[in-house]
């Protein structure tokens, strides 16, 4: 489940892909593999894919424990030449975050 807290350590990939009309879902199908990909790395902890209700585009909120964990997924997913087809689906506009402030 994601952890949306500051103060955590945890870290998250936002990526904002822009895909050709009619795009959205082979991206999400590409994404939820690479995620399911990723369940038995140590220190991912989770991911959630949002599609934007004009669809153009697909957000991946991404986190694992730390920047170590996160970089392991990375090697993973290219080894695995996940990125590579993320390439082929949609325009990538990645980024690394950590929670700076949460109000509820």
């Amino acid at each position: 489940m994601p952890i949306i807290r500051a103060d955590t350590g945890v870290i998250t990939q936002i990526n904002v892909f822009t895909v050709p009309e009619g795009g959205q879902q082979a991206l999400i199908d590409l994404l939820r593999e690479a995620a399911m990909s990723c369940r038995d790395i140590s220190g991912w902890m989770s991911a959630s894919l949002h599609r934007s209700l004009d669809g153009t585009r697909v957000v991946n909120y991404a986190q694992a424990r730390d920047e170590a964990a996160m970089r392991r997924v990375f090697e993973h997913l290219r080894n695995n030449g996940f990125l590579d087809h993320n390439k082929a689906l949609g325009e990538a506009h990645p980024g690394l975050y950590e929670v700076a402030l949460t109000l509820e």
